[in-house]
């Protein structure tokens, strides 16, 4: 019978990153449809709130930040917590 190393596993597991839904590669209408409050959050960051800033649909989150000088790490951040709150049902 092999002996195998059965710790290994187990240590990859450990350090794995946990999985995120927005990236930096996700298009800003992608990232719109994930959650009703991400047009607020890019507005927090000053992203596209005028006319003459207004965010490209299939512009990267990336490439609106490298763009606009936003820290990638930050809006990340802020938009994952997003996850974390029960959307508000749409009024209408």
């Amino acid at each position: 019978m092999a002996d195998t190393d059965k710790t290994q596993p187990a240590a990859a597991a450990e350090h794995q990153e946990p999985t995120r839904t927005f990236h930096l590669d996700m298009s800003i209408q992608e990232a719109m449809q994930v959650h009703p409050r991400v047009r607020e959050v890019f507005a927090a960051f000053h992203l596209g709130g005028c006319a003459h800033c207004a965010l490209g649909q299939f512009e990267t989150i990336g490439q609106v930040c490298a763009g606009y000088g936003v820290d990638p790490d930050a809006l990340l951040e802020v938009l994952e917590s997003l996850l974390d709150e029960q959307p508000e049902p749409p009024q209408g």
